[in-house]
């Protein structure tokens, strides 16, 4: 045989090889959806100081920086269990009756090193959904911002969301999730109203009713520390939340496409009917109840953001911003200190999103729900679905929370003493100030 001859069916080879690896390597992972994904994942990251930013500038200056350690201290809290046994607990296969997940051979990860799920690095997925279980907690230090000890915070996150967190991810976004299952299609909940909003909402709730109001909370005028820091942190939440929302849909195709559509109107909606109300109620548009809106409405859109449309987005996002403005002024007659209004936005704004998505829910998505459950499928239905799975959250963040905090007071102080709460949280746990040479006071 000629050497040409030779060269030339070695290339052959060599490009067949090189094809077909490429080949395999298109069946298994989707390059697209892989690199949407990675790009949501980063996105989520980034609510985490956009959040820490927000809350740290509603406090007064000499709680600035313990606060934003709330959320930075959960980015590595969280992850690590997540990866220790969270990831397992979450997705693994039912254990216990399905209360949660287990799967041992993904203790520490192990078992997903070479595995891909719907087309993306099974290590993408995990890294993604970490995001969800580090924010959620963070949320929650808005409620006992100014008056929690450090010590007792870190542990109690770590606590809460082996126990609390981890189930509700299970029974919601699980495939053997009995919520997930629940119905002709199972409990809609996109990207987290029910696993993050309302968990993280209730939750908050119940540490301030359990923890009490700051010292003469009711004679305090307390005042944000630095409004123009809360709107850059508001602003880097709405940018995250597009990851958010449109990387739960696991690809980079149609449905993410209309989840991050809804997620901007909602924002917009949800901003324009807070400083519409705002404006009857008190005569002034303000810049924090701008930012308050935009959160409204995003909360509200979470959990439906894969399965309404503009209008739907538009109702929705408003209505959350009316019923949790209310909210928060009942809050201020009922006099309990939820710091930074947890559950007066999460809360409440989870809940509105959750029951009420099931009225704006797109024909193609009743449809399929009609022929999974062999014939017809109403929006009433599908309201009775999510009223459950709303009331299943609420009654088992709020219980969790309770007993978690209850027990854990016992071993160590989660109130900050009077020292530190007078003092501030910054100097005392953490011997720094946020603003240098500023009083503290």
């Amino acid at each position: 045989m000629k050497k040409s001859h030779i060269f030339a069916l070695t290339t052959s080879i060599l490009i067949l090889i090189s094809l077909q690896d490429a080949f395999s390597q298109s069946v298994t992972v989707d390059s697209g959806a892989t690199a949407w994904m990675l790009t949501s994942t980063t996105l989520v990251l980034l609510m985490i100081p956009g959040l820490a930013m927000f809350y740290g500038g509603l406090v007064r200056t000499k709680n600035v920086l313990g606060t934003m350690m709330h959320s930075f201290a959960a980015m590595s809290i969280m992850t690590l269990l997540w990866v220790i046994c969270g990831y397992s607990m979450a997705f693994g296969p039912n254990v216990l009756g399905g209360w949660f997940g287990w799967n041992p051979a993904n203790f520490l990860l192990r078992g997903i090193d070479e595995s891909v799920i719907n087309g993306i690095p099974e290590y993408v997925f995990s890294m993604f959904q970490v995001k969800f279980a580090i924010i959620t907690p963070a949320l929650i230090a808005g409620a006992f911002a100014e008056r929690v000890s450090f010590k007792g915070y870190c542990l109690f996150i770590g606590i809460w969301g082996l126990v609390v967190y981890n189930p509700l991810c299970h029974w919601v976004w699980a495939s053997d999730g009995f919520l997930f299952n629940l119905g002709a299609k199972g409990a809609i909940d996109f990207a987290g109203g029910t696993v993050v909003h309302i968990s993280a909402g209730v939750s908050g709730l119940v540490a301030v009713l359990f923890i009490g109001g700051r010292k003469s909370f009711k004679h305090l005028q307390v005042r944000p520390n630095n409004l123009v820091m809360t709107l850059i942190g508001a602003g880097l939440l709405w940018v995250g939340w597009f990851g958010f929302n449109a990387g739960s849909s696991l690809t980079s195709g149609l449905t993410s496409g209309q989840a991050i559509a809804m997620t901007q109107v909602a924002a917009a909606a949800g901003a324009i009917a807070w400083i519409i109300i705002e404006g009857f109620h008190q005569g002034k548009a303000t810049a924090l109840g701008f930012v308050s809106g935009v959160l409204a409405g995003l909360v509200a859109i979470t959990p439906a953001a894969g399965v309404v449309q503009p209008g739907g987005a538009i109702i929705l996002a408003s209505l959350a911003s009316l019923l949790c403005y209310y909210a928060i002024l009942l809050k201020n007659k009922l006099g309990y200190d939820d710091t930074l209004d947890a559950f007066g936005i999460h809360g409440v704004g989870g809940i509105v999103g959750a029951l009420f998505l099931s009225f704006f829910i797109r024909d193609s998505w009743m449809a399929e729900a009609a022929k999974a459950a062999g014939g017809s499928w109403t929006s009433w239905q599908q309201f009775g679905v999510q009223l459950t799975a709303v009331g299943i959250a609420i009654a088992y963040a709020a219980a969790g929370t309770w007993i978690i905090l209850f027990l854990l007071n016992k071993v160590v102080k989660l109130r900050a003493s009077e020292e530190a709460e007078m003092k501030g949280l910054d100097n005392y746990y953490h011997g720094e100030r946020g603003y240098g040479m500023i009083n503290p006071n």
